[in-house]
């Protein structure tokens, strides 16, 4: 071939070769400039996508407020008169101008999308009878706009029942009173927050679904498209009008084996695993008194308003900062989501046992929570050893699985993994670089199966494999934010890198070379590059590249100890955190920048640290704390907890706080309106008990060990100690008039002294000896006379306090007024006992100061309120949950404002608001109910 120039003479091979390079530079240097503009473009692109993430959340925390408000005005107006706005010491709740509410909310309507209609309720049959639709499909233990004192305790819906029985039209209308001028629209979500077409957006699905007989037939299949990956808000609201949510205090009936009642004698015989117990009749009830009548409803209905605890201690990975300015974490089976700067929390209840993990979805709305098996004797869940009888039937709900929520309405979407996972849900991930399309979860089995699901692909979800993960334990999986089909998975003796394709799962264990092999690989993170960051039980930090198993690069002693957790911030940045306390800043190439924050040791070691508002961090230790502060302001405590099994809890008798102690040999003391820790002490030695003195100026703890302690409950000094037995103390109680103190011991006995000088000197009278097993309850009567008490073998006796003599002839306590109910084996609790119970099931009880209501806390995680006295065995009750192990007691406020319950080994702490039902309102909840 021949090259000319301009005039026709042939090019030299030189000029040509310089010709090429230059067109080549030429070429490269346009190539590099588009590569920077690209580049630029990508930033901004991601740029704009945080914020677009930022506005739809903060728009939806605006929906979720206006919500909250129309809730508040609507009991304003509907009831004949409220509470004040409580005040403690200059901690004032915040009351908001009615007027102006509603004009901001005018205001906010005027752009906002309205929400989409809701399907009927009743569908019509060929033949033109209304029937009613399909039961609620998402069961609940309270409502988005339940009519509570506050909105801020929201609970959602748990699961879909499809075999649930159709629900029979009502006769009565359930329209709530509106106040006139009250705000008529009820916001709850923007319009769509995706861009894909999504399932049910037209009137048309709506009734088809809402007509459906069974949400799990091949036509309503068809209709239940897969949705997009961002988890549209217009489309949760969508499925929240499918869906409707049933109320928190659902009655419930209970009895056991039926008793028998002698007339002649006014005596009941309760029998409790075959064993008879003789329950003496007051002298007023006699003659028309029998075991099996119906009783009232409760006076009352109750709300949870705050929850005290996190778990840390065994969990990872469990605590994230929402764009609305809420922490999310959860502790027993409560997820929490807790607004620091406004001290509101939100409560997400759909769980019936342990929560074990969680997981945010990249839109940061959308929130994924795994759960554990049944821990007690009654409910061995284990899917292998004890299947329920229908999957798809609310009871196998109480089995190990996956519910995905919304964190805005806090309702239920999807729940999923029932009969895929055995024992218990060890963590969680959602895919990244495709929006989120993907959840990948592993079983606590000895195989450690792990699982990806489509989430959105139905109700239940949709399992695309499942393959063994690892014979040893799984601590972290995680997807790759660069990589669709790249998942990580570490734990004891591993690091497992596995590729996703063609529906199969490829794994390659990572290779360690001539490093040292660590027993567990503790934490795993993602640089913005795709390269993998671990954290080992050797405190070194070690980098994987993309794509590869092998070590690219190792940071020896990054921590003197275990490596608990790992944070990879925007700006490339890197934060770690260890058991050695300490939270260490690196620069994205993994250099320290000297800024380090050292965890004081109360709070425990860093067990996952998190990026906060701003600059600043959000840690959950391994005592139970969630800290926030940042490398240049000082850290600070948001939520403490007991670390231990938690049985002592004591309320004030004239404030509004209350006092636990646990197993962790901590005592605190908490303010119920502040919702903090007054001061906390730790006394040496574990805590099985504890109450107030009369005047509130002395606590009693009483230990496992024997020992119980006098202690100021100003100063926290201890006045004096004192030994009855080498066994735990149980219950320790002051007579109404302050003059004895009765201490009931494990070893059998209740030890009872006079008490002087102000509640600091005690001696003793004597000891009541009789009961044949630990005593476990006792109430005194209301002139200081006389003491009854529980065993553990189910006895019921009565003592002259004075002179610490069993009374015999129990026919004579019969109309024995009695200034407490903490004895759940009387006459006036005998209806709290459910069928099958067999003396233990019923931990603790507790009746209203002033209101006739009586509250009970079991082996099962439940809290349920009777009407008091309960002395019928067909006794209804409102049922609460939120506790995953047994609540070992409940206690009403001074003022029955509230009910405070403590979970055993969940170590949670609930309150609970109390609000007291008009006659009008109880009679229409009975017949509603």
């Amino acid at each position: 071939m021949r090259i000319e120039g301009e005039n026709g003479a042939p090019l030299s091979p030189g000029s040509s070769a310089a010709s090429n390079s230059s067109a080549d530079e030429m070429l490269e240097s346009e190539k590099e400039s588009l590569r920077d503009r690209v580049g630029d473009l990508e930033k901004k692109v991601h740029e704009q996508t945080d914020e677009i993430m930022c506005l739809r959340s903060t728009l939806a925390d605006v929906l979720r407020r206006l919500s909250t408000i129309e809730n508040n005005s609507r009991l304003q107006g509907a009831s004949s008169g409220g509470r004040g706005t409580p005040t403690k010491d200059g901690v004032r709740l915040r009351q908001h101008n009615s007027s102006e509410m509603r004009d901001a909310t005018k205001r906010a309507s005027t752009c906002l999308p309205a929400r989409p209609a809701s399907s009927t309720a009743l569908s019509r049959r060929n033949d033109g009878v209304p029937t009613s639709r399909r039961a609620p499909h998402y069961q609940s233990t309270s409502s988005l706009y339940s009519d509570g004192h506050s909105s801020s305790s929201v609970s959602p819906a748990p699961s879909p029942s499809p075999t649930q029985a159709p629900i029979r039209p009502s006769t009565s209308s359930t329209t709530p009173y509106i106040r006139p001028g009250a705000l008529n629209k009820r916001w709850v979500s923007t319009s769509d927050f995706s861009t894909p077409a999504r399932a049910f957006s037209s009137p048309q699905h709506h009734h088809a679904i809402a007509s459906s007989p069974s949400s799990s037939s091949p036509a309503n299949a068809q209709l239940v498209a897969r949705r997009g990956n961002s988890g549209s808000l217009h489309n949760l609201s969508t499925l929240r009008s499918i869906h409707p949510v049933t109320p928190q205090y659902n009655i419930t009936r209970h009895g056991g084996k039926e008793a028998q009642y002698n007339g002649e004698e006014g005596v009941v015989k309760l029998y409790l695993r075959g064993r008879p117990l003789n329950l003496y009749v007051p002298t007023p009830l006699r003659e028309t008194y029998s075991p099996t009548a119906s009783t009232p409803p409760p006076p009352i209905k109750m709300k949870l308003e705050w929850v005290y605890g996190y778990r840390g201690r065994d969990c990872r990975n469990n605590v994230f900062q929402l764009p609305t300015g809420e922490i999310v974490y959860f502790v027993a089976a409560v997820v929490v989501l807790y607004n620091v700067e406004e001290q509101m929390q939100r409560h997400y209840l759909g769980h019936t046992d342990d929560i074990k993990c969680l997981a945010v979805h990249p839109n940061k709305l959308i929130i994924a929570t795994g759960q554990t098996a049944g821990h007690d004797r009654r409910d061995a869940r284990s899917w292998r050893l004890n299947p329920p009888a229908d999957p798809l039937s609310p009871e196998a709900e109480q089995w190990p699985h996956i519910r995905v929520w919304d964190s805005v309405s806090l309702h239920t979407l999807h729940v999923i993994g029932i009969s895929d996972i055995e024992r218990s849900v060890a963590c969680l991930a959602f895919s990244k670089a495709d929006g989120g399309s993907l959840l990948v979860a592993v079983d606590e089995a000895p195989d450690h199966n792990m699982s990806v699901w489509d989430w959105s692909r139905g109700e239940r979800g949709y399992k695309l494999l499942e393959t063994k993960c690892s014979a040893d334990q799984v601590l972290a999986v995680d997807f790759s934010p660069v990589d669709r089909s790249s998942i990580i998975t570490c734990g004891k003796n591993h690091i497992s890198f596995w590729s996703y394709e063609n529906g199969m799962l490829a794994k390659r264990t990572g290779i360690f070379e001539n490093r040292e092999r660590p027993k567990y690989v503790t934490a795993i993170s993602f640089t913005d590059t795709g390269n993998v960051i671990s954290g080992d039980s050797n405190g070194n930090l070690l980098i994987w590249q993309r794509g590869g198993n092998t070590v690219y690069r190792m940071v020896r002693g990054a921590h003197e100890g275990p490596v608990f957790s790992i944070l990879v911030q925007k700006d490339g940045s890197i934060t770690t955190g260890g058991k050695d306390g300490h939270i260490v800043e690196w620069d994205r190439d993994l250099e320290r920048t000297g800024n380090v924050i050292q965890v004081p040791e109360q709070f425990g070691a860093p067990r996952v640290v998190t990026s906060g508002r701003g600059s600043q961090l959000v840690v959950g230790t391994t005592r139970n704390c969630v800290l926030e502060g940042s490398f240049t302001f000082p850290i600070r405590p948001v939520m403490q907890g007991h670390t231990e099994e938690l049985w002592a809890l004591a309320p004030h008798p004239s404030q509004q706080q209350f006092l636990t102690a646990g197993y962790d040999r901590t005592c605190y003391l908490w303010d119920t309106m502040a919702h903090t820790i007054v001061w906390s002490k730790d006394i040496g030695e574990p805590a099985q008990s504890a109450t107030f003195s009369n005047n509130g100026e002395m606590v009693i703890v009483g230990t496992t060990s024997g020992r119980w302690f006098v202690m100021d409950a100003e100063t926290r000094e201890m006045y004096s100690q004192h030994t009855d037995g080498n066994e735990p103390i149980q219950v320790v109680k002051f007579s109404p008039n302050g003059q004895y103190l009765a201490v009931g011991s494990r070893d059998n006995n209740i030890y009872v002294y006079q008490v002087s000088e102000d509640y600091r000197k005690y001696s003793r009278v004597g000891r009541c000896q009789g009961h044949a097993s630990f005593v476990t309850h006792l109430d005194w009567s209301a002139d200081s006379q006389f003491i009854q008490s529980n065993s553990g073998d189910y006895e019921l006796l009565f003592w002259n306090a004075g002179l610490c003599r069993q009374i015999v002839q129990t026919s004579q306590m019969r109309d024995v007024e009695w200034a407490s109910s903490n004895c759940t084996l009387t006459f006036a609790t005998l209806g709290i006992w459910p069928e099958g119970a067999d003396g233990t099931d019923v931990n603790s009880c507790a009746r209203g100061n002033h209101i006739s209501a009586l509250a009970t806390g079991d082996d099962f995680g439940k809290v349920k309120v009777f009407s008091s006295p309960a002395c019928h065995q067909k006794a209804r009750n409102n049922e609460y949950g939120g506790h995953s192990s047994h609540v070992t007691s409940v206690e009403f406020l001074h003022d029955d404002s509230r009910l405070v319950s403590a979970g055993g080994r969940d170590t949670a702490v609930m309150q609970w608001f109390v609000s007291q039902l008009a006659s009008s309102g109880a009679s229409s909840a009975s017949s509603h109910h």
